[in-house]
Parts: structure tokens; sequence; C-alpha cells
């Protein structure tokens, strides 16, 4: 599969370029790399922003429970979505995050 590209114009203190060109030959891959790592970190921070701070409605859905929720839904969709048996209990406590939930 090959990923398309495109090509951008970026101003960069000159400094900056030359310690780049001190430990890499090929700017574009090590900016692209750049880019990619902190794209990652900042992904990785929203979540746990969002595990931090729950929407109000993903704190109900997880005091409901998956077997209540999933018997208001309609027989197709319970059929396609994920056996409740796997996997670990868990429930969401204020303050805490997702806690597994004691057999």
């Amino acid at each position: 599969m090959t990923t398309s590209v495109e090509r951008v114009t970026v101003t960069l203190p000159s400094n900056l370029l030359n310690d780049i060109d001190r430990r890499e030959n090929n700017r574009s891959k090590f900016v692209a790399e750049a880019v990619r790592r902190e794209l990652d970190r900042r992904r990785r921070e929203d979540l746990r922003r969002s595990l931090r701070n729950p929407h109000p409605e993903s704190i109900d859905l997880a005091e409901q429970g998956f077997e209540e929720w999933a018997r208001i839904l309609p027989e197709e969709d319970v059929e396609s979505l994920l056996d409740s048996r796997a996997g670990k209990s868990v429930r969401w406590v204020p303050g805490r995050g997702w806690v597994e939930e004691n057999p």
C-alpha cells in the first residue's frame, strides 16, 4: 500500500536545521517521524484528559452497564457487538477512572 505524499513549505530556525542535518541525511523523513511522534503524543494526552474528565453521558453509560445497555438495542445490533462474557468486567469510579470489578 503506497501512501500519497504532498510537498509543504515549513520555516525552521537555521540552528535547528543544522542540528537535524548533523543527525539525519533525509530532512523530510526526520521531520515526518518527529511530527508523527508528536501527533501520537497529543492523541495519548487527549485520551488521558478524556479519561480523567469523561463526558457525563459516558459516565451514565458506564454506570448503566453493558448488559442493561445491550437490552435496549435492536436485536440485529446486539448480535454484531462483542461477546459480553469476554474480557474483564470494569466500572467507572469517579476520581479513579475505570477499575476492574471483582469476579
